[in-house]
């Protein structure tokens, strides 16, 4: 299991396990409150049934309390404890109780006269764990439906007895179970889908990634063979700059942008002339002007092809001195990007240290004596100061090294910062 699956897998995990947490008290709560609702739904049908049994629905009768009190006391013997029964005007005319309905009488909260139209309950907590259930209904003839006038009213209180207690609480608990566990195995579901696309798509994002690179590298080799015999310099500076920038902390898109850069720092040399170019001697002053003009052809190479806008930086700035003397735009000091800053030394000493058509590698001691004198003229003084630390180890590692094993040193820092 690599890091992102090990990842992926934590996170779905920890939300899984969140949504159980979380879904499993709701869960046990709605599904007591709907085991109350269907005992409370089953006695009012049942008290309803034996009210209308022994004629106490239309309580505006003379025998109304009679019936009430037949009623009440088939009903206190069944499914409630206590069963009260009001007329219309909210005079109690019977009431009937079981002996738990009289231990628990005294302890449930008085309410006043009822005059409610809609059927209702209440869950009580009372003294030794009772859990009673009290029920309110008002009375209408069954003809005359729920819009119908109140004839009376029925007040039940039913002792929720253990075995009813034991058997809601497991229903509740096996209904938050069920739920946890489906949590559970959503998320166990769900991580091998969310692995397969996202490596896919990493999959593809690194065809993506390598085709670019590719692209980036032919097109830097083109401008190297156009200017030299060897596309070596493009290899070396690229991998010199990133070790510098590693010291300097410098990582992330800011690292491949100065990779990219520095790679294609002379792109723009595409449009120079042959003739231009190819020059075996010293060029004059309009055909200087002219070799110029490959920076600005450089940034408009580079800009606006998404994946190369991060090469603009060393592009557009390869060529400005840390004191304002460069050119194009004569930026000073912290004007010039970082990235070309970091680029400038890199440059400059691979240029000193290899062999060009027109002159031999100087020795590490002179190549280094050339970049002292440029500290605060040519070079930014904080990037010298990294770059002194280092460089008699990049001069040893580069000190004889072929086109090919320049490419493998700075494939393994492509490989490593565009995580290919």
């Amino acid at each position: 299991m690599n890091t992102f699956q090990k990842r992926t897998a934590i996170r779905i995990a920890a939300v899984s396990f969140f949504l159980a947490s979380v879904a499993s008290p709701i869960s046990w709560f709605v599904a007591r409150d709907r085991a109350e609702e269907s005992v409370v739904a089953l006695a009012i049908e049942e008290s309803e049934r034996l009210l209308h049994y022994h004629n106490a629905l239309d309580l505006s009768g003379p025998k109304a309390g009679e019936h009430a009190a037949a009623a009440a006391k088939t009903i206190a013997g069944g499914l409630f404890d206590i069963a009260e029964i009001y007329d219309n005007r909210g005079n109690k005319l019977a009431e009937s109780m079981t002996h738990e309905g009289e231990m628990i009488e005294a302890s449930l909260p008085n309410h006043g006269s009822p005059s409610y139209s809609v059927a209702s309950f209440e869950s009580l907590k009372l003294f030794g764990d009772r859990w009673v259930l009290r029920v309110f209904v008002p009375l209408r003839v069954a003809a005359t439906g729920v819009n119908g006038q109140v004839t009376g009213y029925f007040e039940g209180v039913r002792v929720v007895p253990a075995w009813q207690k034991q058997q809601i609480v497991f229903s509740a608990l096996a209904t938050a179970v069920m739920v946890c566990l489906a949590s559970l195995l959503c998320g166990m579901a769900i991580y091998p889908v969310v692995v397969y696309l996202s490596s896919d798509n990493e999959r593809k994002a690194r065809e993506v990634l390598d085709s670019h690179l590719s692209m980036m590298e032919s097109l830097g080799r083109a401008i190297a063979k156009r200017d030299s015999d060897t596309g070596a310099h493009n290899y070396r500076v690229a991998w010199i700059a990133a070790l510098i920038a590693e010291r300097m902390g410098i990582k992330g898109s800011d690292m491949q942008a100065l990779i990219a850069g520095s790679f294609l720092h002379d792109v723009g040399k595409i449009g120079i002339p042959d003739a231009i170019l190819l020059k075996p001697g010293k060029l004059d002053h309009e055909e200087l002007m002219v070799m110029r003009t490959h920076v600005n052809q450089g940034e408009e190479i580079v800009s606006g092809m998404g994946w190369l806008d991060g090469a603009h930086a060393v592009v557009a700035a390869h060529h400005e001195k840390w004191d304002g003397s460069g050119y194009p735009r004569q930026l000073v000091r912290t004007e010039i990007p970082l990235a070309a800053r970091v680029f400038a030394v890199a440059d400059v000493f691979d240029a000193l240290c290899s062999k060009r058509p027109y002159k031999e590698p100087l020795q590490f001691e002179a190549s280094m004596a050339m970049l002292e004198q440029g500290i605060g003229t040519h070079f930014d003084p904080s990037v010298m100061i990294v770059f002194r630390s280092m460089a008699q180890e990049v001069f040893t590692r580069l000190a004889g090294s072929s086109e090919m094993s320049a490419r493998e040193l700075l494939e393994q820092r492509i490989r490593h910062y565009f995580d290919v």
